[in-house]
């Protein structure tokens, strides 16, 4: 069974006794119950189950209490902290001095005994000593009897336990790379650094050899393979031929089905590398069935592995789906080609949001002119300014065919929310593609949907790592749409690139600001060949996310006010907060180095 990280709910408090702190025992200690309620009646795990908060054993007063609370803390797994205060309290005593994880404090808004006061003073302790601190402070006055919580304190506390929450699942596991680098591509150039200093992760390796080695060797349950072929036989039959017909070493429909059961084999085994197997234990194969420990990876595929044996696109796409052989379940994280930056971004964007992720190339900008040019349509709507392409053969989630309705719109769903009926539509609506043994001559098999974007489009946000020379990682994050095209222009698109991927057409949002003046501008500003594209709308939560790591943001289009980051960022400059984000970073450093 999984053990979750949980948020820790320090109420603190006034410790002059003689009435003072007697008076304020109640109002402080149901602060915090009232926090631990919210996060769990609006947060869940990755397996569906309320997330959990652990709150102090008693208020804190001083130094003494805050360790006790400290100790407590560090037998529960604690990924963060809430401290909650409706008064005055003694800042440098009081606060959590933990550096290698986010803390945040709300401090009430009132006039009685104001805890922003003790808020402006603790944040300013936190700043001063390099450990910063999210603050929380509610716009209205609230009357000192008000045990409700403001709409806007509750959406910074579930933005802020959302991210350390996404903080905490990643500390201590692993990325697994499967194979090396893909074709000189530099996201598959794996930076330890990287994983060990900001995500708190060790890197796994393993060579692509050792899924031969446990095929040849039957390192995989037997019977549930033959369940999972069947099955495969059944859901993911072989498609139409799109590209081979009649050309010279093409695959027979015996080839086919044997290429089938092998992507099935490594789709087992390569779980088993990130996940472990009981059942391999049982087999007899006790060192395998330990596995990685990998929350995500990557497999490197192309050229190596995929000139002489079926691609990974298979497996890919259906470990990141949510349903298989084995019903319904979380998806893993797997990149395409070992894209690790791209993995990660995958992650982030599951962590925040429970959901399965898009992997995709950003491939091509189709302006409404060039549309004109090729099609005769004129675009309107959100398509007026043009569309991106996103499509690649891999690790395309099956969830992201839009057969998952939310409000009777297109969604991607947790698990748990997916219906059998969506599942199979999910199916249904997917062909597998022989692939073009011009580039695949091993063979295997691709996903091919259209992402389904309905009358007003699917609310998604793409974003990407990225490692700059003497700076580090950055992120992008663009908010915007899946969209449907005009059949007609599909047509034209679809066979200009590859006919036989899934594909996804995407329109950012734009704010007229900086790489968002235009569709084009998006696309010219992206920072590598990949996307991990997420259902919702969820930029605030990754740049909280990111501050959380000490990862500048470069290139957003979230509102202002959405913006939430430790308070010590706005002593680093207000007026430009992203200049003012890549300073903060810098100075306080990756959140494990």
């Amino acid at each position: 069974m999984t053990t979750f990280p949980k948020i820790g709910i320090r109420p603190t408090i006034d410790g002059r006794r003689r009435g003072i702190r007697e008076s304020l025992e109640a109002q402080t200690m149901a602060m915090a119950h009232s926090v631990a309620d919210l996060l769990a009646a609006s947060l869940t795990y990755p397996d569906g189950t309320p997330v959990e908060c652990v709150i102090a054993d008693t208020t804190i007063g001083g130094v003494h209490e805050a360790a006790l609370a400290k100790a407590k803390f560090d037998k529960e797994a604690i990924c963060g902290t809430i401290t909650v205060t409706p008064c005055w309290c003694y800042g440098s005593e009081t606060m959590d001095m933990t550096r290698d994880i986010p803390h945040a404090i709300w401090g009430f808004n009132g006039t009685e005994r104001p805890g922003a006061v003790y808020l402006a003073a603790v944040l300013a302790a936190h700043t001063q000593k390099g450990i910063p601190a999210f603050g929380i402070y509610g716009e209205d006055v609230q009357d000192a009897d008000d045990t409700s919580i403001p709409a806007d304190v509750a959406a910074k506390l579930i933005r802020f336990a959302r991210g350390a929450l996404a903080v905490g699942q990643m500390k201590n596991r692993s990325y697994l790379s499967i194979g090396s680098v893909a074709m000189g591509i530099g996201g598959s150039i794996v930076d330890a650094d990287f994983f060990q200093d900001y995500l708190g992760m060790r890197n796994e390796y393993v060579d692509m050899s050792e899924l031969v080695r446990r095929i040849d060797e039957g390192i995989y349950d037997p019977v549930e393979f033959e369940r999972a072929f069947a099955w495969a036989k059944t859901n993911t039959p072989v498609g139409p031929d799109l590209y081979n017909e009649g050309a010279a070493g093409q695959f027979s429909a015996a080839d086919k089905e044997a290429q089938l059961a092998f992507a099935v084999k490594m789709t087992l085994i390569t779980r088993d590398l990130m996940s472990g197997s009981q059942r391999l234990s049982e087999l007899g194969f006790e060192e395998e069935a330990g596995g990685h420990e990998a929350i995500a990876a990557g497999f490197q595929g192309q050229r190596q592995w995929t000139d002489h044996f079926p691609n990974g696109d298979y497996m890919e796409a259906l470990l990141n789906s949510q349903y298989d052989w084995n019903g319904q379940h979380a998806p893993h994280i797997l990149a395409t080609e070992n894209d690790a930056l791209n993995g990660a971004s995958m992650l982030f964007n599951y962590l925040l949001t429970n959901t399965p992720q898009i992997f995709a190339d950003v491939r091509t900008y189709w302006s409404a002119d060039a549309v004109q040019r090729v099609t005769g349509t004129t675009l309107s709507g959100k398509l007026a300014g043009g569309f991106l392409h996103l499509s690649n053969s891999g690790a395309q989630t099956l969830d992201a065919t839009g057969a998952e309705k939310r409000d009777g719109q297109p969604a991607i769903k947790p698990y748990w929310e997916v219906t059998e009926a969506e599942a199979q539509e999910n199916l249904a609506r997917t062909r597998w593609i022989p692939a073009n043994i011009g580039y695949f001559r091993g063979g295997g098999f691709s996903s091919n949907y259209v992402t389904e974007g309905g009358a007003d489009g699917m609310p998604v946000t793409m974003t990407r790592l990225n490692l700059v020379r003497g700076v580090g990682p950055v992120l992008q994050i663009a908010e915007g749409y899946a969209v449907d095209l005009p059949a007609n222009v599909f047509d034209t698109v679809n066979q200009r690139t590859d006919p036989g991927w899934p594909s996804t057409f995407f329109v950012p949002t734009l704010t007229g600001k900086g790489a968002f003046t235009s569709v084009y501008s998006v696309m010219n500003n992206w920072g590598a060949n990949h996307g991990a594209i997420s259902y919702g709308h969820i930029g605030a939560d990754l740049i909280t996310l990111a501050a959380m790591l000490r990862i500048p943001v470069n290139m957003h289009n979230v509102a202002d006010a959405a913006i939430f980051r430790p308070r010590a960022w706005s002593s680093l400059g207000t007026s430009e907060p992203e200049s003012a984000d890549f300073r903060a970073c810098s100075t306080f450093g990756p959140l494990y180095h």
